[in-house]
């Protein structure tokens, strides 16, 4: 499964719309996903499993790119 991951670089960063970004990630659940970039620090906010039609749109995006982890 894929997830998208949206985040802040920083753990130490008020989470803050403008600053958000986002990073795929494939794995089996959630909290494998958030295991997996625990590593990286980041201020995590929202883990959303994307698959269907949203999977086949976010494909389209040119930013488009899964982690491999």
């Amino acid at each position: 499964m894929i997830f998208k991951v949206y985040y802040q670089e920083s753990a130490s960063e008020v989470p803050v719309r403008e600053s958000t970004k986002t990073v795929y990630v494939e794995g089996e659940s959630k909290r494998d996903v958030i295991k997996k970039i625990a590593d990286r620090k980041y201020n995590i906010e929202y883990v959303e499993k994307v698959s269907g039609n949203y999977l086949d749109f976010e494909k389209q995006n040119e930013d488009f790119n899964v982690l491999e982890l």
